[in-house]
């Protein structure tokens, strides 16, 4: 986000905040590269709360090179990314760096990346309307990479999950979690991080607003937002309920449908069969090398106990549930 010129701002802004322009840019897209090529219904779409190790899962599988996703090099025509190719048919794939979030973690232009809120930010009523127009928008990404299969990641994609499975009955759906507090404090520590970014450069904040990055922040959207005993996001215990309330949740998702596969990612980490069992599900190669790197922080902010004990049991129990163990 630094790195952008005054010119590639206002490209970004024209492009991405206005629904018109988003809406145009789709029905171009559409007229000019949508046909009636068959694809599989055998796509991977990785959810879970922020911080959960979802970007790695995302990288890793990229890594096979059997899928399609969006990658930075789609900004800021993510709802065009064929008439996007041809426009920039020679652009050269930019040096790896350090995202943002200050987590080791480093993206380039090729980098695979959760920019599929875009649609849905601009898709948002008709349901009947939006379920066939994320099929097309998915076939268009798929024919822009010359692939067959789809890989998304996106977080808010775990209030989408019954729309999901009914579009997509033969995918799969992997939804990785961390040990509860350190995942809450790493979810707070970001909350914190980009309070303060975003206070000093108004840019991050409005390119956060663009893509649909709600995880935290100043536009910051809770996953559960009613009966909280802790809504200050500003304390560590918010988190913390956040964690134990939207894992009880897809918990039983997963309980239910054979499609959804929980993934302790302490587990994937420490763990080389769980990466292997992975690999063995979505049909890539064995051979795929992958390094998942476990990340613990000293928690120096209060919480409460009776809080955390709760989560701590549900970790155990989904840790007992957890794919590939």
């Amino acid at each position: 986000m630094n790195n952008y010129s005054k010119l590639e701002y206002l490209l970004h802004k024209f492009t991405l905040s206005s629904q018109i322009m988003r809406e145009l840019m789709f029905d171009i897209e559409r007229l000019l590269f949508l046909d009636d090529t068959v694809f599989d219904d055998n796509h991977v779409f990785v959810t879970g709360l922020a911080r959960s190790g979802t970007t790695s899962l995302l990288n890793a599988i990229y890594k096979s090179n059997k899928f399609a996703s969006l990658t930075y090099e789609d900004m800021p025509f993510i709802l065009a990314p064929n008439l996007w190719k041809k426009i920039t048919p020679l652009k050269k794939h930019t040096i790896f760096q350090e995202r943002a979030h200050g987590d080791n973690i480093e993206i380039s232009s090729n980098s695979p990346e959760a920019f599929e809120e875009v649609f849905w930010k601009t898709y948002t009523h008709n349901s009947k309307l939006q379920q066939d127009l994320f099929i097309k928008f998915i076939a268009l990404i798929l024919k822009k990479n010359n692939k067959f299969r789809y890989l998304s990641k996106s977080n808010q994609n775990i209030a989408r999950l019954p729309l999901i499975s009914k579009i997509f009955p033969y995918s799969k759906i992997l939804i990785p979690f961390r040990e509860p507090l350190q995942q809450s404090f790493s979810l707070y520590s970001q909350h914190i991080r980009f309070l303060k970014k975003q206070n000093d450069d108004i840019f991050v904040l409005e390119y956060m607003n663009w893509i649909g990055h709600y995880e935290f922040g100043k536009d910051y959207k809770k996953n559960h937002r009613t009966d909280l005993y802790f809504s200050d996001e500003n304390q560590l215990n918010h988190w913390l309920e956040q964690w134990y309330l939207t894992y009880k949740l897809l918990y039983k998702f997963a309980l239910k449908k054979e499609m959804f596969y929980l993934i302790g990612y302490e587990s994937l980490c420490n763990n080389i069969d769980v990466w292997s069992n992975v690999k063995d599900l979505l049909g890539v190669d064995k051979q795929l090398d992958f390094s998942f790197k476990e990340s613990k922080h000293p928690i120096n902010v209060t919480f409460d106990s009776e809080l955390y004990f709760k989560c701590q049991e549900l970790y155990e129990s989904m840790m007992s549930s957890s794919f590939g163990t």
